[in-house]
């Protein structure tokens, strides 16, 4: 029994040494990397249009002209509350000079029915070149 029992020690060291030399269990390299999920990628921070544009000159220009006009109570940048969203409407229409002018007539003349039942109100003391601004501004916004 003494003779089986170091025969088998023997067996068991030699086969540890075996394991070991072939990369068994010994390897970390291997193991830890497929065992080991990858860190989830770091999130994406969404840039504000505010600070996206905030250098433009049309959206200086337009951001003012917003401000002195009754534009704020109906709409936001990126949040509809009377009226659309100016990203919104940014999204609908191509920037082109036809629908700069189409807009512009819009505000100046005011318009119904194509965002809901809700008018926009006529704004005639609007001069014709604010009021492209404004569109020029509104179309910027396009994500």
């Amino acid at each position: 029994m003494k003779f089986n029992l170091n025969l088998s020690m023997a067996f068991i060291a030699s086969a540890m040494v075996a394991v070991s030399a072939c990369g068994g269990s010994g390897s970390s390299d291997s193991a830890s990397s497929e065992s080991t999920p990858a860190p989830p990628p770091a999130p994406v921070e969404e840039i504000s249009l505010e600070e996206k544009y905030k250098d433009d000159p049309i959206f200086i220009k337009g951001s003012e002209l917003m401000g002195q006009n009754d534009c704020p109570s109906c709409h936001m940048l990126e949040r509809k509350i009377v009226g659309p969203s100016y990203a919104d409407v940014a999204a609908k229409y191509e920037s082109t000079d036809e629908n700069v002018e189409l807009l512009a007539g819009r505000v100046i003349a005011g318009s119904v029915g194509t965002w809901g039942e809700i008018p926009m109100p006529a704004h005639p003391t609007l001069s014709e070149e604010d009021a492209k601004d404004l569109a020029k501004f509104v179309l910027l916004l396009k994500k």
